[in-house]
């Protein structure tokens, strides 16, 4: 098992935005310092936008990006979905596709607000710009990226993203070679104490939380859809 600590790690920014970034693949020029991804799945960023700060409008092509609200809230502008606001324990999932959109993400409060970014590369490129939108569930690991082409609910991929808002002693499994990240308390993930900011990365999964209420970011790859 491996393990990476986001407090070992440089924090960074631009504009509105202080971010430490533990997954850069070597695909978009990660460095030693940060973790290669997994499937199709390229970077992750652990984020707090400043107060009234905002990203300001920029472009994206041929990747999805994927917003997971941790704390606060954000208000989101942009070629897709323009007005939408998301908030605490909510997720938004945009396609760029071959067509790209614009976007500016803005924190509209008057204190931090704490979000993770995730990129993956689509599978098909071309593809038509889209827009998910996902509530987390008390004690459930939510999709909010990936699966077939034959469901609407998540934007298809073999790179699957879940999210699970656990309470105290809550247990996940998962057969398979992951990428997870704990945010907001701590557990037990295979018999070793994890915290929030690590980064972890084995062959299979076997996670407790140990506090009231613990944010856990899966990601893995479905071969079979």
């Amino acid at each position: 098992m491996q393990i990476l600590n986001r407090d070992s790690l440089h924090r960074g920014g631009f504009a509105g935005l202080r971010e430490t970034r533990l997954v850069v693949d070597d695909k978009v020029g990660g460095k030693n310092d940060t973790w290669n991804g997994i499937g199709n799945f390229i970077y992750l960023a652990d984020a707090r936008f400043t107060p009234k700060g905002q990203t300001g409008m920029h472009p994206h092509k041929e990747l999805d990006v994927i917003s997971i609200m941790l704390e606060g809230n954000i208000e989101h502008q942009g070629s897709m979905e323009n007005g939408k606001s998301m908030h605490t324990n909510q997720a938004q999932a945009q396609r760029a596709g071959g067509e790209g959109f614009v976007h500016n993400e803005i924190n509209p409060d008057n204190s931090e607000n704490r979000m993770l970014q995730l990129w993956v590369l689509p599978e098909v490129s071309g593809e038509p710009a889209s827009y998910k939108f996902h509530n987390l569930k008390k004690d459930q690991m939510i999709a909010v990226y990936g699966g077939s082409k034959s469901q609407n609910i998540t934007l298809d991929s073999h790179t699957i993203i879940e999210v699970g808002l656990l309470s105290e002693n809550k247990n996940v499994t998962h057969e398979g070679e992951f990428i997870a990240y704990i945010t907001g308390g701590e557990g037990i993930l295979n018999g070793v104490e994890v915290k929030d900011g690590d980064l972890v990365r084995d062959e299979k999964l076997d996670f407790t939380s140990r506090s009231k209420e613990v944010h856990l970011t899966l990601i893995y790859v479905n071969k079979i859809h």
